[in-house]
């Protein structure tokens, strides 16, 4: 019913801009480590086993992502610069979306994961921005004329409707080839292996097992009627997942994790990988352009393979329902 739809388009609304964190993000990592410590400083408490208790009493999740995303932006704006005029215009055209605003998920939890293994955020930090500017550079790329076609992100025009597709495939490439760079040259009172470690894990979620074969993917199976829900998951596995899982392994690892550690955050970050994109591709067909900051019902119109079209809205729900839980 239109009453339902509206209520289940408002409940993920939510959800995926605060309610799935508050439920995965901490309770997550402390259901896969059995307890856990919260993130340092003002954060420093013990969390309990039971997610639920983890979330609502441990700490304010929503001030500790709000500081976080503070950091973040700080961060972002001191690491691009031009430094000549001849450059002017691509570090404009990349500023613009690096700096347009956003949760920064993913730089939260590499930081989140490195205070959670008594890690220094310092230490963390450029790999938070490497891990915001592949984003940025996968967002830049998603939405050109090849690929989405979307004129709007975050509530602002997309990048290649303000500098043009040639510039924006540019700015996105060299975004890419300077989050490596910022790690490599930045990162500092940690082991070279650990450095090396986090370079290959940035290099796997970007690369044909990661977030450039999941779009690959998603792009082949467009209008395909014959997709099913094992290529669906392993296209969001790759597109979406991949990046989340280098966010939280990077983010340990430069605190010392172990590989135990690392195989328990790479199943968090795919569960939280899948809940966000069930509840993406609901939203797609439920919620305004407004509300989503980007042109709603894309996947609908590219008829692309999505959760809504293989199992219909109320298993989609319940499908994120398993993954939020």
């Amino acid at each position: 019913s239109a009453g339902s739809t509206r209520s289940l388009s408002s409940s993920l609304i939510r959800s995926s801009d605060m309610e799935v964190l508050r439920l995965l993000v901490l309770p997550a990592l402390c259901a896969a480590y059995g307890t856990a410590r919260a993130p340092s400083g003002r954060h420093a408490s013990r969390l309990a086993v039971d997610p639920a208790m983890a979330a609502t009493t441990a700490f304010d999740l929503k001030a500790y992502m709000e500081e976080k995303r503070v950091y973040t932006e700080e961060a972002l704006d001191a690491s691009l610069r031009s430094t000549c005029s001849q450059t002017d215009l691509i570090v404009e055209s990349m500023r613009y979306s690096l700096l347009a605003g956003g949760k920064r998920v993913r730089p939260m939890l590499c930081l989140a994961a490195t205070e959670m293994l008594g890690g220094d955020i310092s230490v963390a930090t450029p790999t938070a921005v490497s891990l915001e500017m592949i984003h940025t550079m996968s967002l830049i790329h998603d939405d050109l004329p090849a690929m989405d076609n979307d004129d709007f992100r975050r509530g602002k025009p997309t990048n290649h409707v303000l500098y043009g597709d040639g510039v924006a495939i540019l700015a996105g490439d060299a975004m890419l080839s300077t989050a490596f760079e910022y790690v490599a040259a930045n990162t500092k009172g940690v082991a070279a292996e650990r450095v090396v470690q986090v370079l290959r894990m940035l290099g796997e979620s970007v690369g044909p097992m990661g977030l450039a074969g999941g779009q690959v993917m998603d792009l082949k199976c467009e209008g395909q009627p014959d997709v099913g829900i094992d290529t669906l998951q392993w296209i969001h596995t790759y597109k979406t997942a991949a990046l989340l899982k280098a966010a939280v392994c990077c983010g340990a690892a430069l605190a010392g994790a172990s590989d135990e550690d690392l195989a328990r955050c790479e199943t968090y970050a795919n569960k939280i990988g899948l809940a966000f994109q069930v509840a993406d591709d609901i939203l797609d067909v439920t919620a305004s352009t407004e509300e989503l900051g980007k042109t709603a019902g894309k996947d609908l119109d590219a008829d692309k393979t999505t959760y809504p079209k293989l199992l219909g809205l109320d298993r989609s729900r319940e499908v994120w329902t398993v993954a939020y839980q």
